[in-house]
């Protein structure tokens, strides 16, 4: 079985979502009167480490690298604002279903497309999807133009009149994104662990065999480009709700640079990578803007030095840690394994 991890990794991740959890019981006392605004920013960390983990699909576990990501993240977010009604909030249980309806489907059109692409050809089609959704959104009227849209009310989330989670809550919304991360990052463990992603893990590594093998490996990459689109337009819906407005910039490239920034730093093919460098990245981001006005050049020695320093990104120090065994290796190290994992099951293919 892939993605087989040593044990402090659940034990680390264990602890780090205990200390994620409980920020509302400690954080007034560690940050005072900051304690809300912190609170803002650590909604926002979870928002953008669903949107990390779904490129992390594509680039991580697939080895399409996508620069159009973003336009899923945007699409959910002007999804939600068009949707909502004016002067009442909209239902969760209607909203959510539309905003992965439309993401899907728009991930099927957009993906029939660009899977037909390889490397820096794959590159640019999403890069120019991208694009075009921007400058379609920046130019309409019925969209806000550049200034965007508002969105009012945050959707309910009830059951007749019983209010189930206070999404206008600042504390609740925050569970709710929380909550939000973990099923997202279960569905893409049990996906990556399934005889799906053993699968994708074949044609990251050699593509070519895989269809020697008889899979029809296209499939695959579009089953899995509909599925990041899906999960990334749910973090762009979150990200509407949380500030209250969709905005053009969400579909930028420079979005999907700095997500895909997030995954360089993380650890790319692990999942959980990532989660952590959504919360690195963020962190790095509020240092350097209060250290200085050049902050983006720091940023970018960041990344370069984490390149150069955590091939693996931040996921690599504690899957194989200096200090420890340097036998532990990421789900990626070697074409064999994926391969040799996907050659026991050529009975049941994609067609």
């Amino acid at each position: 079985m892939l993605h087989r991890y040593p044990k402090r990794v659940a034990y680390i991740m264990l602890i780090l979502t205990a200390l994620v959890a409980t920020f509302p019981l400690w954080g007034e006392t560690v940050f005072g009167n900051q304690a809300n605004f912190m609170l803002e920013k650590l909604t926002l960390m979870l928002i953008l480490a669903l949107f990390a983990m779904s490129l992390d699909l594509l680039v991580g576990i697939v080895g399409l690298v996508s620069l159009g990501h973003a336009l899923f993240f945007g699409l959910g977010a002007y999804t939600l604002a068009l949707a909502s009604p004016d002067f009442s909030p909209a239902s969760m249980w209607w909203m959510l279903p539309l905003v992965i309806g439309v993401s899907a489907c728009v991930g099927l059109i957009v993906g029939l497309l660009v899977i037909r692409t390889k490397g820096i050809f794959f590159i640019m089609t999403t890069l120019a999807f991208g694009q075009m959704l921007y400058y379609f959104i920046s130019t309409s009227q019925f969209a806000g133009g550049t200034d965007g849209v508002f969105i009012m009310f945050r959707p309910s989330l009830a059951i007749g009149d019983t209010t189930l989670v206070d999404l206008d809550n600042p504390y609740s919304f925050f569970y709710f994104c929380l909550g939000m991360l973990l099923v997202g990052y279960l569905f893409l463990r049990w996906l990556t662990r399934s005889y799906f992603g053993q699968v994708l893990d074949g044609i990251h590594d050699n593509e070519h065999r895989m269809q020697a093998l008889g899979y029809s490996t296209s499939g695959y990459k579009l089953i899995a480009f509909v599925i990041a689109g899906v999960m990334a337009s749910i973090a762009g819906m979150l990200a509407a709700m949380q500030y209250g407005f969709a905005n053009p910039a969400q579909l930028g490239w420079h979005t999907s640079g700095e997500v895909l920034m997030m995954l360089i730093l993380g650890g790319m093919g692990t999942i959980f990578g990532p989660i952590l460098g959504a919360f690195a990245y963020e962190i790095l981001l509020f240092v350097y803007e209060h250290a200085t006005t050049h902050w983006p050049i720091l940023m970018g020695l960041t990344i370069i030095a984490a390149v150069l320093v955590l091939p693996r990104g931040v996921a690599g120090l504690i899957i194989a840690p200096p200090w420890g065994s340097k036998s532990s290796k990421t789900p990626h190290d070697t074409t064999e394994k994926a391969v040799a994992s996907a050659q026991p099951v050529t009975q049941s293919k994609v067609d």
